[in-house]
């Protein structure tokens, strides 16, 4: 009991330290206001970024040309290192990496017994993508913007135009699967869901832009922007990761099963 009690204090004095220190800090000056933050947050037209020098893009195109070049040089380390070390009793890392692709094809078999071989590869890397992009605005990485100011690289998939690109990369990935299964009638069963698409964007997008936003709001309108953003934006972070990840892969999957399934006419008595 009496550790319990000096445990209690101790949170309650480090609290207060940090409640100190913040006060006697104060908030960080601004160069805009929440209002310009919040709308270049969703439309990205004020801090962008040359590409190479020839045109001007969103910071999210820049995220996700690094978050794909990460998961490609990653890819081809894990296949030249790692995996001809793999063994018969595995390792850490190859233990979690098989629970990894486990979890996909697992979720593949699932949903689509009778087609999976594509799914599950499909799957795996749909979720990589997504897991790692949400993670990587944790990163902090700087960029200058075409005005000179700097600004920190945001999820790939907070800028709109990435999260449409991933929803109807997957819609796409479902059609392939309804044509593969059942020919013309696959697409006929795939079309039927025509708001599958924006459905899958807009939750993508809305999700991931929701921590974005939580985020630059403690930072304006609470005294403790060196302490409190940083337990909301990690914890908005890794939920946001494995959620997201989780309903994108498993809509795909459910939907894909569904309109490969191939269909069977009732016989005749």
């Amino acid at each position: 009991m009496k550790e319990h009690k000096k445990g209690l204090a101790l949170w309650i004095i480090i609290v207060l330290l940090l409640l100190a220190g913040a006060l006697l800090a104060g908030s960080p000056g601004r160069t805009e206001s929440v209002q310009e933050a919040m709308r270049d947050a969703v439309l990205h037209d004020v801090n962008q970024v040359n590409l190479f020098g020839l045109k001007a893009v969103n910071p999210g195109m820049i995220s996700a040309f690094v978050v794909t070049g990460i998961l490609l040089l990653a890819a081809a380390a894990i296949r030249i290192f790692a995996i001809p070390r793999f063994q018969y009793m595995p390792g850490k890392f190859q233990l979690i990496l098989e629970e990894a692709v486990g979890v996909f094809d697992r979720m593949a078999h699932t949903n689509s017994p009778h087609r999976c071989g594509f799914l599950r590869a499909y799957l795996f890397a749909a979720g990589a993508f997504v897991f790692t992009g949400t993670l990587f605005e944790l990163l902090g990485l700087q960029a200058v913007t075409v005005h000179g100011h700097p600004v920190t690289l945001p999820a790939p998939l907070s800028d709109v135009n990435a999260a449409i690109a991933l929803g109807t990369l997957s819609y796409l990935v479902i059609l392939s699967g309804g044509i593969a299964g059942n020919g013309p009638k696959g697409i006929l069963k795939t079309l039927k869901e025509f708001s599958l698409p924006i459905s899958m964007s807009f939750r993508l997008f809305g999700a991931l832009l929701s921590g974005l936003l939580v985020t630059e709001l403690v930072y304006y309108f609470v005294n403790l922007s060196f302490v409190l953003p940083v337990v909301v934006g990690v914890l908005f972070t890794l939920l946001h990761a494995l959620i997201q990840t989780y309903v994108l892969t498993m809509l795909t999957a459910l939907y894909y099963g569904e309109v490969s399934e191939v269909s069977h006419k009732p016989e005749k008595s």
